[in-house]
């Protein structure tokens, strides 16, 4: 039977794991996001709220919402029409800071715009285009790796490794210059809460004027790239406007470098706090396809996916959800939810069954997400292959973790290895 919020019945009211009376009052929204445990764990009081009908929470501005935890929950939010995206417009959402940042892009509309504007780009990020760039993505790892063996064997593996390899293929793949990288600090910046205290508005003046100028780059030196692709719509075809143009581009600036840069270094960091599973990897590497799923199944650095509004009464977790209600979902409480993965708490690298949902799900579903499975495949293959013994070079507990905004990862990871095994690049 689902409640309407006013008759929303209470949760048990003992104290439990995660959850403290205070939050158990009635009606009273959970202040959210929820503070992560040591490592950026999955908060633990995800594990409560599955059981219990869907919470109301509070984010730092904007209006309450609905939270869908539950698989089954986020992945009806995410593909059912009766929740949509354009119904953001004009409205107060949920967010962390003061502005809403809200440019147009691909996010803020559902189909058919959205499947117009998304078919644009589609056949550059398919799986069978972006498995072609495998082996481009080897040498780039090979010569990144040459350095590392040549300068080891203590290095941080974030900024020399997991930083460089995915920066260098997008900006291959959009046609960017690499010098326009800057463009991902920022935006990692911004998503992890370091540039908290500049003037957000300035911050995103500066950054489409820089779009503007990389359109009118490419516009003028025309290549085979995604970019190039995106100017010739606009220009030759007359598919897309001139402000669709750059929100698309700034879309693509700014969509998965910070995640994907922090995915490659917490999967290392969880393989080296499990030496017997790094070695299994090192020892099978037809295995890495499907570790790398698992990785990203149990690695959740950005577990904020922006609000669906309800288009109309919808009974949905234990509640009914009201026309025009807004509703998150959590992809980082899903992927733990037991009813769909067993031992849902536990990194099993040999995993079957259900798909995750890290890349979201249905007409949303990230466009990068093969290119983001490919990087990270070929970082695990080419580091496990080229260092050996492999392992942190700080204990556990000394690592420095980023946890002031929606995307957490860690400041810096230190490791080092054993003898060098060459200086060749892998192709």
């Amino acid at each position: 039977m689902a409640h309407d919020a006013s008759t929303l019945p209470p949760p048990d009211t003992g104290r439990q794991e995660g959850l403290t009376p205070t939050m158990h009052t009635r009606g009273e929204p959970l202040a959210y996001p929820f503070e992560r445990g040591a490592g950026l764990d999955v908060p633990p009081v995800y594990a409560k709220l599955r059981d219990q009908p869907m919470a109301r929470v509070r984010m730092a501005y904007g209006e309450d919402a609905w939270l869908a935890t539950r698989y089954a929950d986020v992945k009806t939010v995410l593909s059912d029409a009766r929740f949509t995206r354009a119904g953001a417009v004009g409205r107060d959402q949920p967010r962390m800071e003061p502005m809403v940042r809200d440019y147009g892009g691909l996010i803020s509309h559902d189909p058919p715009e959205h499947t117009r504007l998304r078919g644009l780009m589609a056949r550059e990020f398919s799986a069978r285009r972006i498995e072609r760039l495998r082996v481009r993505a080897h040498e780039v790892a090979g010569e990144l790796l040459d350095g590392i063996v040549a300068s080891g064997p203590t290095v941080d593996l974030f900024e020399r490794f997991a930083t460089p390899l995915p920066t260098t293929l997008n900006c291959e793949l959009l046609g960017v210059p690499i010098e326009y990288s800057r463009f991902w600090a920022w935006a990692e910046g911004e998503a992890s809460g370091i540039a908290a205290d500049a003037d957000p508005g300035e911050l995103a003046a500066e950054f489409f004027s820089q779009v503007a100028a990389l359109v009118e780059l490419r516009r003028g030196q025309p290549g085979d790239d995604v970019l190039s692709s995106l100017v010739r719509a606009r220009d030759e075809d007359g598919r897309i406007t001139e402000d669709e143009l750059r929100v698309l581009v700034a879309d693509l600036l700014l969509a998965g470098f910070a995640t994907i840069a922090g995915q490659i270094a917490a999967s290392f960091y969880h393989l080296m706090i499990r030496p017997a599973e790094l070695s299994r990897l090192r020892e099978r590497p037809e295995l890495i396809p499907q570790a790398a799923e698992e990785l990203l199944r149990y690695v959740h650095l950005d577990d904020f996916i922006a609000p669906r509004y309800a288009t109309e009464d919808v009974e949905l977790g234990g509640v009914l959800v009201r026309a025009g209600d807004p509703v998150l979902v959590s992809p980082a409480a899903a992927n733990r939810d037991p009813a769909v993965f067993p031992d849902a708490e536990d990194l099993v690298l040999g995993r079957t069954g259900a798909p995750h949902l890290g890349f979201g799900h249905g007409a949303h579903f990230c466009l990068g997400a093969h290119l983001a499975r490919l990087e990270l495949q070929v970082a695990l293959e080419t580091a496990l292959r080229r260092l050996p013994g492999l392992r942190l070079a700080v204990p556990e507990n000394e690592l420095r973790w980023k946890t002031g905004g929606i995307v957490g990862s860690l400041a810096d990871l230190p490791v080092t290895f054993d003898r060098p095994t060459g200086v060749t690049g892998d192709a």
